[in-house]
């Protein structure tokens, strides 16, 4: 192992993947900074740059941009108030109050070093898990990866925001959309309507792009108050303190950075979540709990290592399983698709020191983001004095160039288009987005392990162990799924009566 490590090293800063690396990193702070923008949305954007490309390179510009992107959205939560990032809600709750008391200095040095200690956390539980994961990994067949696939599914409907039916309808359509293109099994068009060009299926690209990208540069235009602006100019003195804060509030730096690994392996529950149940556990173990939401330095740092901690958790089940942690996971699992890698089995064992060098690379990146930061602090200021909706254009543009790129044709932009009125009806109507995203990724991966195990064991397959187990694993995650929400509908309706018997007196 220790040889494959060092090649992985090797591998991870030749001048080629340091090339990119750098690349990647400015333009994940550039993402990162701009609201409307994501991750998700960048990482589709750069997919068809890498075609071409050896694995190493490729994944030090993806993976460069993705965690610095993490980083630079909790910048826009601290100096706009609103989140660079879906990821970066939780910082919100404390990071702006500190800016409008003068101390925004105080929250970005935290949030750098806070950032900093939660990636190189969660890039060594992605190193000291890969032994463990395996094995387990190589022992299991098609059926095994099929049930973890369902599971998957599962815990991003009964995860979704809001009610869960909603959240099976969005992940089901997800995957019939999956099902667009030829019957790889029987050679036959499925949902093509006579369309040459979704012979091939509809790319993951114009999807994103759409449905994450557009809905979001459509409500910043849609934005009356111009949200996107700041209250004066924010102060910077302080930045050393932060980070020396953070040091001093070590042992929850480490606490909330394996609760941001730990969520990160379980697929559905995406860094939001993460975010914010470390922000929770922050507030309950603090001796000055009344500070949180009104500027607690120790709710920016919670909220900061988590940011960048469950990168290293969702790459986890990316590379073990094919099975995507968030929804940039699932266009990370689309770049390795393309790149010819296969999740699972190969990456454990041909591609070992492909697997390794990503630790690298997360190590790599997180270096250059807190370098990167700490010299545009003072720059970034100027940026709150831009109203929002003047960066619409400029986004609109890069969105639809992106979308357009995916495979040079014009029909890419209209299924940009299509999502992009799907996205926002979403956010209107209060359906989650991200279930779709996940289903038509993880519709294609469904249908292949399923006619794998097929054609080996007919349906024997259902009675083996793996299965059985996972089986029962989704059977009691609907199960307390539902539980909950009857126990929350009477608890609500008890509150109500209550309050009724109380008005009546």
């Amino acid at each position: 192992m220790l040889d494959v490590i060092w090649s992985a090293l090797a591998q991870a800063v030749s001048p080629t993947s340091l090339l990119m690396l750098a690349i990647g990193v400015v333009i994940g702070f550039v993402v990162g900074v701009l609201p409307g923008l994501g991750g998700a949305v960048t990482l589709a954007l750069l997919i068809p740059v890498t075609f071409g490309m050896d694995p190493v390179p490729a994944f030090s510009l993806l993976l460069g941009m993705y965690v610095v992107s993490s980083v630079a959205g909790d910048f826009t939560s601290v100096l706009f108030g609103i989140p660079g990032e879906p990821t970066a809600a939780a910082m919100v709750l404390d990071g702006y109050p500190l800016n409008k008391k003068g101390q925004a200095g105080r929250a970005l040095g935290a949030v750098l070093a806070s950032s900093g200690i939660g990636a190189i956390f969660g890039a060594l539980v992605l190193m000291l898990l890969i032994p463990v994961v395996r094995p387990l990994v190589l022992g299991i067949s098609a059926p095994e990866l099929f049930a973890v696939g369902l599971l998957g599914l599962t815990f991003i409907a009964s995860l979704s925001t809001g009610s869960v039916h909603k959240g099976l309808v969005m992940a089901t359509l997800g995957v019939l959309i999956a099902l667009v293109g030829m019957d790889p099994n029987l050679g036959v068009q499925r949902y093509t309507f006579g369309q040459m060009h979704l012979w091939e299926g509809i790319s993951i690209v114009p999807v994103v792009v759409g449905l994450l990208g557009g809905a979001e540069v459509l409500q910043t235009m849609l934005d009356k108050e111009d949200r996107t602006r700041t209250v004066g100019k924010p102060q910077l003195g302080g930045i050393w303190s932060g980070a020396k804060e953070t040091f001093r509030h070590w042992f929850l730096v480490l606490r909330t950075s394996a609760i941001g690994a730990g969520l990160g392996m379980l697929p559905g529950l995406g860094g939001s979540v993460s975010q914010f149940v470390a922000y929770g556990h922050a507030k309950q173990t603090s001796k000055h709990p009344e500070e949180f939401g009104d500027g607690s330095i120790e709710g920016v740092i919670a909220a900061g290592a988590t940011t960048t901690a469950k990168d290293g958790g969702h790459l986890v089940p990316t590379i073990a399983f094919g099975i995507p942690g968030s929804a940039s996971m699932a266009v990370l699992l689309g770049a390795f698709l393309i790149l010819g890698l296969n999740p699972g089995p190969e990456m454990l064992n041909e591609n070992l020191d492909i697997t390794v060098s990503l630790v690298w690379i997360i190590v790599l990146s997180t270096i250059g983001a807190v370098g990167l930061g700490y010299l545009m602090l003072r720059p970034l200021t100027h940026l709150t004095k831009v109203p929002g909706r003047m960066l619409v254009p400029f986004l609109v543009v890069l969105l639809t160039v992106g979308a357009f790129s995916a495979s040079n044709t014009l029909e890419d932009v209209w299924i940009m288009l299509a999502f992009l009125v799907i996205g926002v009806l979403s956010t209107r109507f209060k359906w989650p987005r991200i279930p779709l995203l996940l289903g038509l990724v993880l519709g294609g991966i469904l249908e292949r392990y399923f006619m794998l195990s097929y054609n080996m064991f007919a349906f024997d397959w259902v009675g083996r162990p793996g299965v059985v187990i996972v089986g029962l694993v989704i059977a009691a995650l609907i199960l307390t799924t539902a539980v909950r929400i009857a126990w929350a509908k009477r608890k609500a309706r008890g509150a109500r009566d209550t309050s009724t018997i109380g008005a009546g007196r």
